[in-house]
């Protein structure tokens, strides 16, 4: 029971906060006021702490751990390229291709971790494109 409600939870702020990352992403393409509104700006941050907790809450249940399980280990660097991209698509990219790359490249990354959790591979996506088969 509690597996499935952690489960449930983690998957709802998986898609609260990629919702909410490409609507920012649009807004800041867009030089949208809604961009720099303190809600959409303080949100992700509540969101992605329950989704980080419950993650963990996730792999301490099923005794999967980062190192020791490679399709955890390859969701934590996966997460870890995604988060430099978001940063670069919201913040840091000089110019708006850079923005609109990255936020391309962190959606293609975010897409990957989704493929690595669903199929347990740590090459998600990628088995199937026989890329790491």
């Amino acid at each position: 029971m509690l597996y499935l409600a952690l489960k449930h939870l983690h998957v709802t702020c998986v898609v609260l906060s990629i919702t909410g990352f490409l609507l920012r992403g649009i807004w800041v393409l867009g030089d949208h006021r809604l961009a720099r509104a303190r809600l959409v700006r303080v949100l992700p941050h509540v969101i992605d702490s329950v989704l980080l907790a419950s993650a963990i809450g996730l792999a301490v249940l099923i005794q999967q751990y980062p190192f020791s399980a490679g399709w955890v280990t390859a969701k934590v660097l996966g997460l870890l390229l995604y988060i430099a991209l978001g940063m670069v698509a919201l913040r840091r990219g000089r110019s708006r291709v850079q923005r609109v790359a990255a936020l391309l490249g962190a959606l293609a990354v975010f897409g990957w971790i989704v493929s690595v959790a669903v199929s347990k591979n740590p090459a998600g996506f990628l088995a199937v494109a026989g890329v790491f088969a």
